[in-house]
């Protein structure tokens, strides 16, 4: 079997179970959680980044403003992913995050036309109008808009558009945006720390200790294996592999956490998912037409 597709399958599948882990933390406030995946992250990749020497391109970057820039940006978005994402577990709202990375794909799209002014095809338009069909479904029946799904899609997204552009590869380009997020993280960790809230210092047992040192490795290792898997394995594959991750994330929502999935909801998935295999297919339709 292809290297690329064991590498990709099992950045998703470590992605997939990411509900479990921050579970497992949910006596642990969500910002805090945060702060410590920002600080034991950056910890992990340098570790990762000295032992492979690779430390020349900070040098390079400092004397660059507009990458900086881009990855300011960038990391605020990942920020704000991460939180809303850790947010959503613990509130239980599990089925609502993996919305957002069903629907990631066609918001991919989206930007593509509203910023990188990327024709779309008819078939683009009918899965976007589908999907939004969808979306407007569970916003009717639910009596709100599902702004988790939306804020975990669009930020992801616009986080895709930034990194697809950047001047820096997956491992040294996630170094630098914890880098960029560090001092914030450390100093709001210190003010726990010194205030008695700080879990890992003030009152936590040896294992949420573990759990949150883990964060690192944890936050790190699927990127870099998803990092390697898309490099030998075709876009289409990859896209098709992607939808591991949410569906194993839908899941845990229902069978392990035990939540709400009702007829009428599950008719606004089945909606999305629609939308989804019509995205699929007509781009494997356009890729096949394209061919000489």
């Amino acid at each position: 079997m292809n290297s690329g597709i064991i590498f990709a399958t099992l950045a998703f599948f470590l992605w997939g179970l990411f509900p479990l882990y921050f579970h497992a933390l949910a006596h642990v406030p969500p910002l805090e959680i945060l702060g410590h995946r920002i600080v034991w992250s950056l910890v992990f990749l340098a570790i990762v980044l000295t032992v492979r020497g690779q430390w020349q391109w900070l040098l390079d970057v400092r004397r660059k403003p507009r990458v900086i820039a881009s990855f300011a940006a960038s990391a605020v978005l990942l920020t704000a992913n991460w939180f809303v994402y850790i947010w959503s577990v613990h509130n239980g709202h599990v089925i609502d995050a993996s919305l957002g990375y069903f629907i990631n794909p066609l918001v991919n799209v989206l930007l593509g036309l509203l910023v990188l002014k990327e024709k779309m095809r008819r078939g683009q338009w009918l899965a976007i109008g589908l999907a939004a069909c969808g979306v407007a479904w569970l916003t009717w029946q639910a009596g709100q808009v599902p702004w988790i799904a939306l804020i975990l899609g669009i930020t992801f997204g616009g986080y895709g558009l930034l990194r697809k552009t950047a001047a820096l590869a997956a491992l040294e380009g996630l170094s630098f945006e914890t880098i960029i997020l560090f001092p914030a993280a450390l100093a709001y960790l210190v003010w726990l720390s010194l205030h008695g809230q700080n879990a890992f210092v003030n009152h936590a047992d040896d294992g949420t200790r573990w759990l949150l040192a883990a964060a690192g490795p944890i936050t790190a290792i699927p990127l870099l294996l998803f990092a390697a898997g898309a490099r030998k394995i075709p876009m289409s594959v990859l896209g098709l592999l992607q939808y591991l991750s949410p569906t194993m994330q839908m899941l845990l929502g229902v069978w392990v956490f035990h939540e709400l999935f009702s007829s009428e909801r599950l008719l606004g998935f089945a909606v999305i998912w629609g939308a989804l295999a019509l995205y699929m297919a007509e781009g494997l339709w356009a890729a096949r037409k394209a061919r000489p």
